[in-house]
């Protein structure tokens, strides 16, 4: 999204005020007593924090002083699991100029409708109490890193520049035990945008441990963040609509949708597709299957109903 959208959407339509006057956190909102909101600085216990329909006013309230980024996520949907430690990561490097307010979209419904979310992830800053739109899917890191730039351009304009100084607990957290060289190597790939290097450096992994399930994992998400990077939505599904037998075109349309969280309709289509092919495409297509579920995880319902129609299918 442009700096000019940014703009023009907190002149949107999207209204806010079912959830302005919800009960707040008790905690005093950021900023303290300051009456200038351009100049406000206060504390929070963290930069990230959970957001339920009843403490939404605590968003509200912040947005006043400092730009708040909503994550509406879900529990189901891989393309969240994705793309949330991305938001946090982002969020925390810039050190209290934004707060994310994470939102599991699946129980708390009023937040879901308040913003018109389609689908999730999806993700939407509140700035001086109105939205303004930012993502409705995954997004690699260096392009959430822009949106945000200029989302703290916007609340400069609307005059909402606070600063958030993080609460310091008693004593320092435990340190997270280091990844393996090779799982490190691929995260911080992940974390410049270089999928390719990435996907070499867990396809070692597992040629040196077959049995490494988070390598494989880990290999079948870089694998789809790299496939659906750059793709256009539309196109693929125009494409796809106009070869319903051409594997390539009908795994653009998979991938996009699972990257958005649509993991039945990414399934059901692979598994209408294999049913359609033979020979040589009909193990793609079931490689490509394989491929997914261990994405979403082999004990998800999901998985386990398309796995048992690929079985059928299969003999």
């Amino acid at each position: 999204m442009s700096d000019a959208s940014l703009g023009s959407a907190l002149r949107g339509a999207v209204d806010l005020s079912s959830l302005r006057n919800r009960p707040a956190s008790p905690q005093a909102p950021a900023g303290g007593q300051s009456a200038d909101p351009a100049t406000a600085v206060g504390s929070a216990p963290d930069v990230v924090m959970e957001v339920s329909d009843q403490s939404f006013g605590r968003v509200m309230e912040l947005s006043q002083q400092v730009p708040v980024v909503v994550d509406l996520w879900s529990p189901r949907s891989d393309a969240s699991a994705q793309l949330g430690p991305v938001l946090e990561k982002v969020v925390r490097d810039l050190a209290g100029r934004l707060v994310l307010a994470r939102v599991d979209a699946d129980q708390n419904p009023q937040i879901v409708q308040a913003f018109q979310a389609q689908q999730v992830p999806f993700v939407v800053a509140v700035v001086g109490g109105r939205p303004v739109p930012l993502l409705d899917g995954l997004a690699p890191e260096d392009q959430v890193r822009q949106l945000f730039d200029q989302l703290l351009q916007v609340a400069a304009q609307a005059g909402v520049t606070g600063t958030i100084a993080v609460e310091q607990s008693e004593g320092d957290a435990p340190a997270e035990p280091a990844l393996p060289p090779l799982h490190q190597e691929a995260f911080d790939a992940i974390q410049r945008g270089d999928y390719p290097a990435a996907i070499a450096a867990y396809e070692q992994a597992l040629k040196e441990n077959p049995r490494d399930a988070d390598a494989s994992a880990g290999l079948a998400q870089v694998r789809l963040l790299d496939r659906v990077q750059g793709a256009d939505l539309q196109a693929a599904r125009q494409a796809a609509a106009d070869a319903p037998e051409d594997v390539d075109a009908q795994f653009a349309v998979a991938d996009l949708d699972m990257a958005g969280g649509h993991v039945d309709d990414a399934f059901a289509r692979l598994l209408d597709l294999f049913g359609a092919v033979q020979g040589d495409e009909r193990t793609r297509v079931k490689d490509r299957l394989i491929e997914l579920f261990t994405l979403v995880g082999q004990a998800d319902t999901r998985v386990v109903a398309a796995r048992t129609r690929l079985t059928s299918m299969l003999f």
